[in-house]
Formats: C-alpha cells, structure tokens, sequence
C-alpha cells in the first residue's frame, strides 16, 4: 500500500508549494516499476513506485534526465521529487501526454545528433545506473577501448556465466572482449552524452508533436551505442537515420559497431528474461570474433 501522503510531502518540499493528493489512476505499459497519475488541485504528476531498496535507481534515473534536459536538445520529462517511506520508493515526474511519433521521427534523429554534440572529458559518468534492472557501472575512464570491454562487455559476460549460459556464447564473448580494439584501429569515438537506453518503446511525443525521450541509462560514450539500440528491436523509421546523418555523418565501421554495442544489450536481455537471448548473443558473438581473426 502506497503512503501517498508521504507522497505528496515529497512534492511539496521539492516545488514549495503544498499539495494535496487526490485520485491516484493507475498507468500501464511499465515492466520494472509501477506507474500512476497522481492529480489534485489542478496538478498532475507521473509517479513511479517500486520497492524502498530501489530508490538509488530514480535517483540515478532522476539525474539522467536531469543531462538530458541540460543539454538543451531533447525533451524528456522534468523530475519533480523522489523519496521513500521505508516500505516503498518513488520518483514523481513531470506529467506528460505522449502520443504516437507521427512525423517526429525527423525532428528525434536531429536532436539526438545534438545531444550527442554534447560531450565529457572521460567515458563514463559521475554515478553508476541501471539498464533495465541491472547494474550499469559508470566508472570514469578515458580510454573507450577499455571502459566497454570491463564495464560493459565484461560485466555482462560475467553476470551471463553466473547465469548458466552456454560455454560456447562465453568464450566467444571473451575472444570479442579480448580483440575489441580490433574495431577501433581507424576510429576514436568522443565522450558523447547518450540516452543509454534507447529503444522504441522509450520515446513518443508530447501533445505539441515534440519528441520526448524518458527511461534512460545516461552515460558518456560512443553515439554510435544510441544508434545501435534504435535499431536492434525496431521502433525508427528512415526519416529518423537520414535526419541524424544529415546532421552528423556516420562512420563506416559502424556497421560492424552496431553488432558489438547490441551484444551488451543482448547479453543483458539474457540476463535478465533467458531464453533465446543466448543463441541471438551467440550468433553476434560469432560475426564478431570472425572479425577479429
């Protein structure tokens, strides 16, 4: 049971001006979280419930969008508060009516290619986050090379061992992991501010038609990882790739890229649901390390 006047006390705090909670309306579409519309007195606000324990995520989650705001390209729904009763954790948003991307789809790739203009002297980030419900570590390094091998590869390849998956995915993950700089001979990706997390089901527009992105994974890294997740379970359509190439080139090499940074992804996914998700991290694993040799 939610404590909604704890709340509400939260919102007040945070905007300084009291609020009253009414009607909390149920929301659907959320897999990890619960999700309610909270009204009184005229207001309305996104609230995001989940066990106390994980309040650290919406801080992390919190902050992430907090980036995305700052940089002044995509839109992304403004945090209002977050807090927990001991019982519960939540992170109070912005409330936003999100409809179906319609002609969107330009105006997200333009402004994701902006975003990504937005760069960090190191990869990484000042907290660690979550990627879906697992640990994403974000420790700053200034070597990309090494910071996806150990933080992104390599984590995942470990979780993915403890999980019972096939020796065969394993050790090709390791021979990947272990000649990764094979696919970075003629190319130093900048410390880009990325979305993280970015999949179809993460973005929509507000009722003025503006794209909005929200559940993210911030990080700085190489935006060719963004790229890589819009396509991996669909969700973008031709007009989004040729507006963000139109206003940034892509690099030639990204088309082998792309199956490297889905591998994470996919490793996770595994992590995560099992299933099938071994023998897709296999096949990609395979393209890879032919590849390599």
């Amino acid at each position: 049971m939610t404590d909604w006047q704890a709340v509400a006390a939260s919102i007040s705090a945070a905007t300084g001006d009291a609020f009253q909670p009414g009607p909390a309306r149920p929301l659907g579409g959320g897999c990890i979280n619960e999700a309610v519309c909270l009204e009184g007195a005229g207001r309305r606000y996104f609230v995001k419930l989940n066990e106390a324990g994980k309040r650290d995520m919406f801080e992390a989650e919190a902050a992430g969008l907090a980036a995305i705001l700052a940089s002044g390209t995509l839109h992304a729904p403004r945090p209002v508060a977050l807090g927990d009763d001991g019982r519960r954790s939540w992170l109070v948003l912005e409330y936003l009516e999100l409809g179906s991307a319609g002609r969107a789809s330009a105006a997200l790739g333009e402004q994701l290619a902006a975003m990504h203009r937005h760069t960090a002297e190191h990869f990484g980030w000042h907290r660690d986050n979550c990627i879906g419900t697992t640990a994403q570590v974000n420790t700053p390094s200034a070597d990309w090379v090494d910071f996806f091998a150990r933080q992104r590869l390599g984590y995942q390849l470990d979780l993915a061992a403890r999980n019972g998956a096939p020796r065969r995915l394993v050790d090709a993950g390791r021979t990947v992991q272990a000649g990764l700089g094979a696919f970075f001979s003629n190319y130093r990706p900048a410390p880009s501010l990325l979305h993280g997390d970015l999949w179809g089901g993460n973005w929509g527009t507000d009722a003025t038609g503006r794209p909005v992105v929200f559940d993210p994974a911030v990080y700085h890294g190489d935006r060719e990882a963004d790229l890589a997740m819009t396509e991996l379970f669909g969700g973008f359509d031709d007009r989004f790739y040729h507006s963000y190439v139109h206003t940034w080139a892509i690099d030639p090499g990204y088309a082998t890229r792309k199956v490297l940074y889905n591998l994470y992804h996919v490793l996770n996914h595994f992590n995560l649901f099992g299933g099938g998700y071994a023998a897709q991290a296999r096949d990609m694993a395979d393209r890879l390390v032919a590849e390599i040799s």
